[in-house]
């Protein structure tokens, strides 16, 4: 009990990811939470995927995760979102089942060889000038590890506020982490007080819903597993409903602002600017007469409703009143109340792109600990410091996913480069090249690299090949051949609007033109019949035929990324005495120490002058 190879502080999304990769690549793995039954816990709204996000589970899948397959099992509903939009903007939102989702994951870590999971609360780290090598508990436990992965979510000193009621506590009704915040102060890490909330949550049958526009599924064939082609039917999935505020909503809340612990001076923490509260909308957009609320599902079979875009941290009685302000819930019980949770996270600019603390050498970190928002963040974040903390136990080379890859790394090159100032949330627009990284090509992207790191199995990397192989063929058959089928032909192109005069057709000329689809046209095809297509590789293949020369430009672009992340920096660079650095762009490389010139360039308040300078500092250097 007292010696591992890896210890995960915390069993959140990122701790799961985190203790599911680790001991998946053999490496003997224990897990410390507070409370076993809330591991994969979903505090806040019970859905997986959304805008970018959904594509990073996605990620997570291709790589080897847990969270698609989990995910996958029974969504109350499940959609493609931005299906109007290009694909470089589309993915998959699901509503979960808040006691399902983390009963799967539970059972899955219970079951998983090399992996012990220990109740207890870590008070401080082991540790010598420059590396940690274990844990101290609470209840008197000294343990050993190679690695430490610290993983604590919103726990680390949390606090809970509803109006003037304050009072130290986790989500959920959990206890917080109280002591081991300091003890990272101590050992020389750069904290911040973030802040989140979440809504109220409403009991189904108290709800008119005859007020309320009613938001449905999909019928199609959607997973967010590579390894899954079942998704759960319409007629079993769940609704959702839309509402509005309205004028008595914002006139009972201006009236109540200054009862609001976001108002009063409370709290202290930095929100998101994403995912505000109801008081801060309604602040901020004055202008504006109504905001949108969603009424969603958390359970299969309870009638928990959660009450999304209404996050407040006002008083009991006046959260009655705002939600009998509303449509449809003017008769509205409140199973649950909202409230702000106010906890410390590591500036993430204290890690390397590996999520390797640049202090102390074995201390990983991933999730809202270092500044991230949402269940999905946190788990790509824990995926990665788990490969990365075994990767380095085994004397290996790091995987360090570039922009042009995958969200995922996006999203720690922003982390460790830019740092934060607030809850940092995953969007589509941070991606510079995101017609590179779609939903439909993330097993394309990640999964040699999560085979070659050994946690795609050989089962499941099969399939991929095999899956890329007929896409391929597919694409070299309509490329080189013509449409044998002339009179279906014909009919198909007078359906879209054309006129067709047997004139021959190679089945890749058909394809290109925006509205005709690959369905359509394989069946005209003969030699496309032994080709067995999935849903994901028609959407793979539509999109490189389609957008083909879009693809190629972002490709070029990438590729000039690239170059300049070949041109390494030293770790060991002392920028502060670099002749021609102005002093802004020497702290701030000093702080950040890029690997990359790249990842200089990326660094707030590093201009084109100082990358210049750098350059030709570097040149000299090699000269002597």
């Amino acid at each position: 009990m007292d010696n591992f190879d890896i210890i995960v502080i915390g069993g959140g999304h990122a701790g799961v990811e985190a203790s599911f990769s680790s001991a998946n690549l053999g490496k003997k793995t224990l897990l410390i939470t507070l409370n076993k039954k809330m591991i994969a816990n979903m505090p806040c709204n019970p859905h997986i995927g959304g805008s970018a996000k959904g594509v990073v589970v996605r990620e997570v899948d291709a790589l080897g995760g847990l969270m698609g397959i989990a995910a996958d099992q029974r969504p109350l509903q499940i959609k493609m979102l931005n299906t109007g939009k290009g694909p470089a903007v589309q993915c998959l939102r699901s509503q979960q089942d808040k006691h399902l989702y983390p009963a799967f994951i539970q059972k899955t870590l219970e079951e998983l060889p090399n992996l012990t999971i220990l109740e207890d609360e870590v008070a401080s780290l082991l540790h010598d000038e420059n590396r940690v090598y274990g844990v101290m508990t609470k209840s008197g436990k000294s343990i050993h590890g190679s690695a430490i992965i610290l993983t604590g979510g919103t726990y680390l000193n949390a606090r809970i506020f509803r109006g003037r009621e304050h009072f130290d506590g986790g989500p959920d009704g959990e206890k917080a982490s109280i002591g081991l915040s300091d003890a990272l102060r101590d050992m020389g890490l750069e904290l911040i007080r973030l802040k989140t909330g979440t809504p109220p949550r409403l009991d189904k049958k108290t709800i008119d819903f005859s007020k309320a526009e009613i938001q449905l599924g999909s019928e199609d064939v959607l997973c967010f597993s590579f390894s899954n082609q079942k998704s759960t039917p319409l007629s079993e999935q769940l609704p959702c409903h839309l509402i509005y505020t309205n004028e008595k909503t914002h006139k009972i809340i201006m009236d109540h602002l200054s009862e609001s612990s976001l108002f009063d001076g409370s709290i202290v923490g930095i929100g998101p600017r994403y995912c505000p509260s109801i008081e801060s909308k309604i602040t901020r957009f004055a202008d504006k007469p109504r905001h949108q609320l969603f009424l969603e599902p958390e359970y299969l079979d309870n009638d928990s409703y959660y009450l999304q875009g209404f996050s407040t941290g006002l008083p009991v009685e006046v959260q009655e009143e705002m939600v009998h302000s509303l449509p449809g819930l003017e008769n509205a019980k409140l199973l649950k109340y909202a409230y702000q949770i106010e906890y410390d996270a590591i500036i993430p600019t204290e890690f390397t792109a590996t999520l390797e603390s640049k202090k102390y050498q074995g201390l990983y970190a991933a999730g809202q600990v270092i500044g991230t928002s949402g269940y999905e963040e946190a788990a790509g974040l824990g995926l990665m410091a788990g490969i990365n903390a075994c990767l380095k136990i085994g004397n290996r080379p790091p995987l360090i996913l570039k922009r042009n890859e995958a969200y995922i790394g996006v999203m720690i090159d922003d982390l460790v480069t830019k740092g934060i100032d607030e809850p940092y949330r995953l969007l589509s627009s941070r991606a510079e090249y995101r017609l590179l990284l779609r939903h439909d090509n993330a097993d394309a992207r990640l999964s040699e690299y999560g085979h070659d790191v050994g946690l795609l199995k050989e089962d499941r990397y099969a399939a991929f090949k095999e899956k890329q192989e007929n896409i391929h063929k597919a694409i070299d058959i309509l490329s080189s051949n013509n449409i044998d089928d002339k009179d279906g032909l014909r009919k198909l192109m007078e359906s879209h609007g054309f006129e067709y005069d047997n004139q021959g057709f190679k089945g890749i000329e058909i394809l290109k033109r925006p509205t005709f689809s690959y369905n359509e046209i394989a069946p005209l095809c003969s030699a496309l019949k032994d080709i067995k297509l999935t849903p994901d590789s028609v959407l793979s293949l539509e999109t490189v035929v389609k957008f083909e020369g879009y693809l190629e430009k972002q490709r070029r672009e990438a590729d000039r990324l690239i170059k300049a992340e070949g041109i390494s920096l030293p770790t060991d660079l002392d920028y502060l005495h670099i002749d021609g650095l102005r002093l802004e762009a020497r702290q701030k490389l000093n702080m950040v120490r890029p690997l990359t010139l790249a990842q200089a360039s990326r660094i707030p308040g590093v201009n084109p002058a100082d990358l210049s300078i750098l350059l030709l500092y570097l040149r000299k250097e090699r000269k002597a």
